[in-house]
This record gives structure tokens, sequence and C-alpha cells, in this order.
């Protein structure tokens, strides 16, 4: 799994730039637009907010955890229902931003919590969270399944029999590459190069292939209830993103400059900050490398 600090440079970096630019308990994952691109961001992510909710049933009085919580804005929605919202993150900058908005957020790793932490939940979400589980060490070590499978595995330990569970999370698809392929040094108008960005992006981090490889390794705990692609409403999402990222502010853009060095002598840094000026997760969504589910599952 991505570690603390490989979370640090994809979160924490970027936190005081992403909350100038979205908003203090804003996104940072793929909005549900269900095709009418009409909306507002703000709208579809709200509309994602209530499909997850409903779904999981929370409502007033639910408990709920909220899985790599990112910023916290389906800590913030639920809160609205009356729901009890408990949030974890391995972003130091993220959880010190939820806690600042008034949410309860912790620096955990969401893998490792029990019943002995917070006790059992009526309703568990993760955002995205699945992108981070698996590292590329583990994937060549063969032990990709085994990941997810433990995870379920703990999962099932905190929600009781009936018990929902949402999860979205980018996916590799049917043009993913071999990952010997996988390289800043491809052609930079490649999807192998695009796909090197990723990985640079978000270090320590290799994605599921597919869903399928998610809901099989959900069983014998879990049932799936349903399953629909966002890849559309994703690509949707950076565009809106990357207006909002250029949207002129003062302190965002010395904070900005305050990256220039790193950027001049740093290469790794370079190829980190790559998404600022290509996007490659858009590349990658656009050209079938990678897709994007939103599941729901139930425990047995």
């Amino acid at each position: 799994m991505a570690t603390k600090n490989d979370l640090d440079f994809t979160y924490t970096t970027i936190d005081e730039i992403f909350r100038l630019s979205i908003g203090e308990t804003a996104d940072y994952s793929g909005a549900m637009f269900n095709g009418d691109f009409s909306m507002s961001l703000e709208e579809a992510q709200k509309n994602k907010h209530k499909f997850i909710a409903d779904n999981l049933g929370i409502k007033k009085g639910t408990k709920a955890l909220d899985m790599a919580c990112g910023w916290g804005p389906f800590l913030n929605y639920i809160k609205g229902r009356g729901a009890n919202g408990i949030g974890v993150t391995l972003s130091s900058g993220q959880a010190a931003a939820c806690v600042k908005n008034g949410l309860d957020v912790h620096v955990m790793d969401c893998r490792k919590i029990t019943p002995e932490n917070f006790g059992v939940f009526d309703a568990v979400t993760c955002i995205g969270g699945m992108e981070h589980f698996c590292s590329i060490e583990e994937y060549k070590a063969g032990k990709q399944d085994e990941v997810y499978h433990n995870f379920f595995k703990g999962l099932n330990d905190l929600l009781p029999a009936g018990g929902r569970y949402y999860m979205q999370t980018m996916v590799f698809s049917k043009n993913m590459m071999p990952l010997e392929d996988v390289s800043v040094n491809a052609p930079k108008n490649s999807p192998s190069y695009a796909m090197a960005l990723m990985v640079k992006q978000f270090p320590g981090s290799w994605l599921p292939y597919g869903a399928e490889q998610v809901i099989k390794n959900a069983q014998p705990w879990f049932k799936l209830i349903s399953k629909s692609s966002g890849r559309l409403d994703y690509i949707e999402t950076i565009k809106r993103w990357r207006r909002k990222f250029r949207k002129f502010n003062l302190k965002k853009y010395l904070l900005y400059a305050s990256l220039i060095p790193r950027v001049i002598f740093d290469k790794e840094f370079r190829h980190q900050v790559a998404v600022f000026k290509i996007s490659p997760n858009k590349i990658c969504f656009e050209n079938e490398t990678m897709d994007h589910f939103r599941l729901v599952f139930e425990k047995i």
C-alpha cells in the first residue's frame, strides 16, 4: 500500500492549493453528472453524496465510517443528515484541514481499523481509497488479490449483517499496457507515458484490474448491490478542476511560485506535478487505459 509519505506528497503537498481552488471541504474524486453536464461541479458532487447516502441508508443517528476521507466532503454532507461520521486519512494535511472544519478525522491506515478502534458501523464508504491499497511491488510479487481479500476480510468485522459498503475507484481498463511498457521515457503523446505520470503522481499505488477483481475479492463476505461506470463523469470532473486550479488567486499563485525551485532542480518532482500541465488521468480515461467504477456492497 502507499505509505504515509507517499500520500503526504500527493495530498498534503497540494493541500492549501487544493482548498484555495476547490474549497475547504471539497471533493478530490469523480463527481456524478450522470450525463447532465449542465450541472455545476458542486451540484454533481452533491448528487454523488446523495446517491451514496441513499444507497447506504444513512440518516439521523447513523454511525458511518469514511475511509480515505480526503478533505471531508462526504462527512460534511452526512453531518447535515444528522449522521455520526468518522473519517480516516493517511494525509496529515487533509486531517488537519478536516479537524479545523469541525470534522472527526484521524490519521490512520484504513486497512488496520478494527472494532477496537471505533466500534462497529452502520455504513462504510471508501471514495477513491482502494486506488492506493496495492503497491507496484505487491503487484509484482503476485499479492494484489491477497491485498484486496484481506481488506474485505477486515471490513467484514466493521459492519453488521445487511450493513452496506460503498466504494468508487479508478481501475485499469481494456487498453492497459504491460507494466514493463509504463515509462517516462516513452513518447510524450503515448498512453505509456501518461500512465507513467500517473504512477509518479500516486507513488506507492497500483490500480485494480477492472471492477471484477474487486468484486471477486469481496466474496464470501459481501454481495454486489449495484455497479456503474463513472469514467465519462470523471473526465468532465477533471475538466472542471483544471479550470478552478488555473483561476487566479494571489495566495495560490504565490504557492505555485514557491514550488519553482523544486521543479527546476528535482526531476522526480517535475514528473509528479505534471498533472497541473497535461492531466494524465484524463488522458488515461479518454483512451480507456483506465475506467472508474461506483460499487455498492452489502454484508451477507
